[in-house]
């Protein structure tokens, strides 16, 4: 296998990686001829880190507001530093090592290297440029080798675990408002929501995270029980369809706390967000944490 054909990387690898849902990422193709993708002998789509870049300065470009018709004829305008995560020098062993660790399905192992590069990394850090990295080469190599799709599951199960452990030791030292953070309905990525929990704690608010694929109408009465002064949903994919238009409006209606939003679904869906009441957080989690952080003041000041 030559090294070009090494960096293949499938579509739901490229979907996790972006926060481009699968079905958005094939019509930018059919209807624009955006991505264009390789394809296996069975016409499975496969990109390359090439595309990755190219897709996260599509979102740049619809994020000012321009059409995704005419995106076409300006996306040589956006720089292609955007590029996707690479391992630094200093990770670049990490990353070897972790590698190899996973590989056996040492778990012992792995767990040493990951807080060795904790002690002299932040956690941002090493999430975007050694653990993202590793989600990348891990789910490339389920296509050409036999028992890789038992390495990505262990690598995943491994993550989280570990931030959820980390997020119940930090729970007890938070003394702030609480939150209630779930993942959006239709998200079975957990990484991005533990990670903003951290966040969180380390700011000084209390998170009550309920995982995954959360149904909105289940956050209203989670919140009403638990008398949590704030909502946070975590989505990367794009919603299905009514859900910003109808099923986050009623969520706002019916609490009476501020509802966030974050990940890519906020950066690519502000104005719909905006209009159903609730409030767009982005992807920065330090950022978004100092965005809560302030509403939740205002909201205090004005009660």
């Amino acid at each position: 296998m030559s090294a070009s054909d090494a960096e293949h990387i499938p579509i739901r690898t490229i979907s996790s990686l972006t926060g481009v849902n699968p079905i958005t990422l094939r019509a930018w193709e059919r209807r624009y001829g955006l991505i264009r993708p390789l394809r296996t002998a069975k016409g499975h789509r496969l990109y390359t880190h090439a595309h990755v870049e190219k897709i996260r300065r599509v979102l740049t470009l619809v994020e000012r507001g321009v059409p995704i018709s005419q995106v076409g004829d300006l996306i040589d305008a956006i720089p292609e530093s955007d590029a996707a995560p690479k391992v630094p020098r200093q990770l670049r062993e990490y990353f070897d090592r972790m590698t190899h660790a996973i590989a056996r399905l040492d778990e012992q192992e792995l767990d040493q290297i990951y807080d060795e590069a904790l002690s002299l990394h932040s956690i941002d850090t090493i999430t975007r440029q050694l653990i993202l990295p590793l989600l990348v080469h891990f789910g490339e190599r389920w296509k050409t080798i036999i028992g890789a799709v038992a390495e990505e599951h262990f690598l995943a199960t491994y993550l989280r675990s570990k931030l959820g452990s980390r997020v119940l030791h930090q729970m007890r030292y938070a003394t702030g408002p609480r939150l209630i953070a779930a993942c959006a309905p239709g998200e079975h990525h957990e990484i991005g929501l533990l990670l903003f929990a951290l966040e969180a704690q380390a700011a000084g608010l209390r998170t009550v995270v309920l995982g995954a694929d959360t149904p909105l109408e289940e956050l209203a009465i989670a919140q009403s029980r638990s008398g949590t002064d704030g909502i946070v949903i975590s989505s990367s994919i794009d919603p299905a369809p009514g859900q910003l238009e109808h099923a986050l409006p009623k969520l706002v209606k019916q609490v009476s706390v501020p509802v966030f939003v974050g990940g890519g679904t906020a950066n690519r869906h502000k104005r719909a967000i905006r209009s159903a009441g609730a409030v767009p957080l982005g992807t920065d989690l330090e950022d978004g944490v100092r965005l809560i952080i302030a509403k939740l003041k205002e909201e205090d000041s004005n009660s």
